[in-house]
């Protein structure tokens, strides 16, 4: 730790900068930084602010991890990705490139020759509320939600396979919060532009990787009610499901609404879901003795993920608790 004196000149407080620290940073004399007040009044000084907000550039390679290193590099919040190779680019590189692209909202191809594709991201992270793209997020993953329940009951096979479509984009939108809150832990100076503090980040993350799993959950129901699309479930084992479905769906639903209210009274509705689903799987075990062993296979494998997606819910309610 390297305590200093503030020092008082003409009633204004100055405090020096670490010489050493400042040249391994480039700066100078005139050079601007930026200052962010924590929330427990620490305060942050930033040398990486730019006036002109230069670009951050990184290099990959046409290895067999390509994917995962434009995507790392794409999470990290790099503006310009280059992929580029010792010889020519083998012509399978760029339709990868291309692929992996469509899954990452705000990049683009802008440059692209025989040694080398040149990726932007053109998006300015400071006019993307946090709170606006998880609530997206949230409402495509709960009309996959409210849709496979749907399907399931009227076993209505295109329009589970509409709903494994929609994953795609739940996905994009989750790869987008992720690369903006580690922009923000990154980049103090965004904390305070975005209005979200370094623990409001932490709680982001995680709620956006709870949604997005209950939108896989889903579209793992949504895959089952295409598998057995010609099976047709007795009543009793239709509606078991169908109450676990509704019940999970409304779990979901207070869930996020108490994470954006602070409402206690709906963590409390939350959590007694927890008993319910669990009462549910139990008629529904009863239910299945001496059924074949597809009716079996397909009403429990639903029944798996809807409860996956009620732990979730209360894992999404925990958030709240201080």
């Amino acid at each position: 730790m390297n305590l200093r004196k503030i020092q008082e000149i003409s009633g204004t407080y100055l405090l020096s900068m670490p010489k050493p620290w400042a040249k391994q940073r480039g700066l100078t004399k005139g050079s601007i930084v930026a200052i962010v007040e924590r929330d427990d009044g620490c305060l942050i000084v930033d040398p990486q602010y730019r006036l002109d907000n230069n670009a951050e550039t990184t290099t990959v390679y046409p290895t067999r991890f390509l994917e995962r290193e434009i995507t790392g590099k794409y999470l990290l919040g790099f503006d310009i990705i280059k992929v580029a190779g010792e010889t020519r680019l083998l012509p399978d590189v760029s339709e990868r490139v291309r692929s992996n692209v469509r899954r990452l909202i705000g990049l683009e191809i802008i440059e692209e020759d025989a040694y080398k594709i040149v990726l932007q991201c053109l998006l300015e992270p400071s006019a993307l509320p946090p709170e606006r793209i998880l609530r997206r997020e949230q409402l495509l993953a709960s009309s996959m939600h409210r849709d496979v329940l749907t399907s399931l009951s009227e076993g209505n096979a295109p329009l589970a396979k509409s709903i494994i479509e929609r994953d795609e984009e739940v996905d994009r939108l989750y790869f987008l919060l992720v690369r903006l809150l580690r922009m923000i832990v990154l980049k103090p100076y965004l904390s305070e532009k975005l209005g979200l503090s370094m623990i409001d980040c932490l709680d982001y993350r995680l709620m956006a990787n709870y949604i997005e799993a209950i939108a896989d959950y889903s579209q793992a129901v949504a895959e089952k009610v295409i598998e057995f699309s010609d099976i047709v479930l007795p009543e009793l084992v239709t509606r078991t499901l169908n109450t676990l479905g509704e019940l999970s769906c409304e779990m979901h639903q207070d869930a996020f609404k108490a994470f954006l209210s602070k409402d206690l009274r709906l963590i409390e509705t939350v959590l007694d879901g927890k008993r319910r689903s669990e009462s549910l799987v139990r008629e529904l075990d009863e239910s299945l003795t001496g059924q074949s062993f597809e009716i079996m296979s397909y009403a429990s494998s639903v029944a798996s993920a809807l409860t996956k997606i009620c732990d979730y819910s209360i894992d999404l309610a925990d958030l709240v608790i201080p």
